[in-house]
């Protein structure tokens, strides 16, 4: 299973906001084996922000028993990020994925958490069950700043 130029981490924690920093962090960290740019890493950084952000308001709706999962793999210059959790999920993924749709105006959400992931990766997938969760998966090529100044 391991293979050079390959590696991988998985993560989980509690479905409390605090933690979300803690997961942007660890992958920040993961990620800088890379040797990636700066916007690199601020837009990696950003995507798992959202998605945790996601799991633990939508997914669980703010109940700290819950589980995020983050699992991260890089294969050559390209990683791949999934944030799961077995929450709620969404009823109707193609309209959660519509910039300024949210389920929870009241919490002055801006809706714009998917279109962010999207735009800042090179692929972003969402699959969700009502009641089993949702998992989002989004992958990246890095463009190392060693190959930028070579």
């Amino acid at each position: 299973m391991n293979q050079p130029g390959r590696n991988f981490m998985s993560l989980q924690f509690a479905a409390r906001s605090e933690n979300e920093s803690f997961a942007r962090v660890t992958v920040a960290a993961f990620v800088s084996q890379l040797d990636p740019t700066m916007d690199e890493i601020t837009d990696l950084k950003t995507v798992i922000s959202e998605a945790v952000t996601n799991s633990i308001i939508h997914g669980y709706d703010g109940d700290p028993e819950g589980i995020v999962t983050i699992s991260a793999l890089i294969e050559g210059d390209t990683v791949t990020l999934t944030v799961e959790d077995k929450g709620r999920g969404i009823e109707d993924v193609e309209l959660a994925k519509q910039p300024l749709f949210t389920s929870k105006p009241e919490l002055e959400r801006s809706g714009m958490g998917f279109t962010i992931m999207e735009n800042f990766m090179d692929e972003f997938e969402v699959s969700s069950e009502l009641g089993g969760g949702t998992s989002i998966r989004m992958k990246k090529r890095i463009v190392s700043k060693t190959a930028l100044y070579n």
